[in-house]
């Protein structure tokens, strides 16, 4: 088990075979997915089939988010497009599944602890992300840690058959260590 990042409550370490059953059940969940990219029909073996994927594709990092005192899962994070040329990567998926969790500052607290790793452990330039119009909480979070908007990627990503516009940020190391 690959410990990523951790604080005194919440480990990020890559994701284990035993996860998906997590993943399943909460990418399906509407509480979780409003602003995510699941389609509703999503099963067990679309996760299982899509993490088999990313297991051999270094520009992809599957990885859940544990509970240091329960040692549960309580969320997930997919980073892709990890390109050590150029020293960049995209946080592509970052969600807090578990219900008990959610709403209490999780997901500030993990964000923070990847963001730290992303530029002082994998000595990245830029950490992108993005978000659906009208999520106005992740829009208020990744400025207040420090992201900057880029633009608007019309239709850049699809739901249930239907086109949804992403918000596009990005934070530079230079922005990150200035903080």
């Amino acid at each position: 088990m690959g410990r990523i990042a951790e604080n005194k409550t919440y480990l990020i370490r890559d994701s284990q075979f035993g996860d998906y059953t997590h993943f399943a059940r909460w990418e399906v969940d509407p509480g979780v997915t409003e602003y995510l990219s699941f389609d509703e029909d999503r099963t067990y073996e679309d996760v299982v089939s899509e993490a088999i994927g990313y297991k051999g594709d270094p520009s992809v990092m599957d990885l859940a988010i544990e509970d240091k005192k329960t040692g549960e899962p309580i969320g997930r994070i997919i980073i892709t497009r990890i390109d050590r040329h150029s020293d960049s990567l995209d946080i592509t998926k970052l969600y807090i599944g578990d219900q008990d969790h959610r709403g209490k500052g999780a997901g500030t607290e993990v964000m923070k602890l990847l963001i730290e790793y992303c530029f002082t452990f994998m000595h990245m330039e830029r950490v992108s992300l993005d978000y659906y119009t009208g999520n106005e909480n992740a829009r208020a979070l990744y400025e207040k840690l420090g992201f900057k908007g880029e633009g608007i990627a019309r239709n850049a990503t699809k739901k249930d058959g239907r086109y949804y516009d992403l918000n596009l940020m990005a934070m530079l190391r230079t922005e990150f260590f200035a903080k």
